[in-house]
């Protein structure tokens, strides 16, 4: 991720530049930092999980947002986009912006090369911070590989790692499952070549 300009902003002023902007940025304790454009393998793997996650959750009592949603992170002075939030209840708005809102139950990050050390890591950290936060999901778009984190008591936080395309991701949190097939569903991974052989793409469902 890279920095545009090494100066301070306000909030409000990110915000006023974030409606006029032709691409999304994120917000980080003052500086504007521009989001990594979405791959193929990106965009087809979040919206099959966020598809699926409508669907799961036609009569519940639970919202699911993507991309187009904002996150403010108070405590960290930090706007941002994840790629799938799940709200249990009723939403709260920042500021009653009806683009930005303050309270995700479950999380979800299709991992990116650039951005797969800062999701992993510093924004693990800063989403902790949010009360109602219990459930991180971190998708490798490149190969089959899902973390899951359920948070199990005041930080403490437990580990599951997908890694076969015949298992299935149950949330711990809210009442919801997904095959990797699905979640993969279209995904054309592209395997590393060994040396004298040629790599074939492989697609997943």
């Amino acid at each position: 991720m890279q920095i545009t300009q090494q100066r301070y902003y306000t909030p409000e002023e990110y915000l006023e530049l974030e409606e006029a902007a032709e691409y999304k940025s994120e917000y980080i304790n003052g500086q504007i930092i521009p989001m990594a454009h979405e791959s193929v393998n990106h965009n087809l793997t979040a919206g099959n999980i966020a598809t699926a996650l409508n669907f799961a959750f036609k009569k519940l009592d639970y919202e699911v947002f993507s991309f187009q949603v904002r996150l403010w992170i108070a405590n960290q002075k930090i706007y941002t986009y994840p790629d799938v939030m799940i709200v249990a209840g009723k939403l709260e708005y920042f500021n009653n912006r009806r683009d930005t809102i303050l309270n995700p139950q479950v999380i979800v990050e299709v991992l990116s090369k650039s951005t797969k050390g800062y999701d992993r890591e510093d924004k693990f950290q800063a989403y902790r911070t949010i009360s109602t936060f219990q459930e991180y999901l971190l998708i490798d778009q490149t190969r089959i590989h899902v973390d899951q984190f359920s948070k199990t008591g005041k930080k403490q936080w437990t580990l599951r790692e997908y890694d076969e395309e015949d298992e299935a991701i149950a949330l711990v949190t809210v009442p919801f499952e997904i095959s990797l097939q699905d979640l993969y569903n279209k995904v054309k991974f592209e395997p590393v070549e060994s040396e004298g052989e040629s790599a074939d793409v492989e697609e997943l469902g």
